[in-house]
């Protein structure tokens, strides 16, 4: 029996592919490799940054790009794809739009979670870039969940942690500023604490806080592995 296979648009950046691909290990009980869910990953640091074109005005559109990324992948044998950047959702519409199968829509997916977790009108409390809060990414998911963002006053600092963990990994100075921000944000009220970039995901495992915190490639590793187990057309 043939089993469906999710195409990974990586390298955005490198470590938090393999982040996920390290997650999804973690939800199969295996006794031999056979047991575990087959990928295919397109790992290409090269996708133009985009925090270059979302903040700084200065770098080329990355759609063009990704939706290249889609096609390769899905005449690879793909039947879904997958993408562990939040940021680069910002671009799901093109990159839809570019092949026939879905999109494992990593921030519906985690809003989604969010809204069976929580109570209608929760104040989510996110840890991510500040291109995702200008880009608006995870604004259409929880209105329609009706759920509310609670943001970091100083969001450039938590840029500065992103660019720290590209540079050196998971690094005791970005802890403490992702440490500061989930503080920050229980203190205005957050029922929840949002992980929405995959580099802060590095540094998850490490967060203490006292409300839940929810990792979005944790939810996109279980929506995979659901996809890649459904019966295939």
């Amino acid at each position: 029996m043939s089993r469906n296979v999710v195409g990974i648009l990586g390298g955005m950046g490198p470590e938090a592919t393999i982040l996920l691909q390290q997650r999804l290990l973690a939800t199969v009980k295996a006794r031999d490799d056979a047991d575990h869910l087959p990928l295919l990953i397109d790992m290409n640091p090269q996708v133009p940054s985009r925090i270059a074109h979302l903040i700084d005005g200065t770098g080329v559109d990355p759609s063009p790009v990704l939706a290249e990324m889609a096609r390769r992948l899905q005449a690879a044998g793909a039947t879904a794809l997958a993408m562990p950047c939040n940021t680069a959702h910002h671009y799901a519409p093109q990159i839809e739009a570019s092949v026939t199968i879905p999109l494992l829509n990593m921030v519906d997916l985690a809003v989604a979670r969010a809204a069976e977790i929580t109570s209608h009108g929760a104040r989510m409390g996110i840890l991510a870039s500040p291109a995702v809060q200008r880009a608006g990414v995870f604004d259409p998911a929880l209105f329609h969940a009706g759920l509310t963002a609670v943001w970091p006053d100083n969001i450039d600092r938590m840029l500065d942690a992103i660019r720290d963990i590209k540079a050196s990994g998971p690094t005791s100075a970005a802890h403490h500023i992702l440490s500061d921000a989930a503080t920050e944000l229980v203190r205005k009220g957050a029922d929840l604490l949002f992980v929405g970039c995959s580099e802060f995901s590095l540094l998850a495992p490490s967060l203490t806080a006292p409300v839940p915190v929810l990792d979005t490639i944790d939810v996109l590793a279980t929506a995979i592995h659901a996809h890649t187990l459904e019966k295939s057309s």
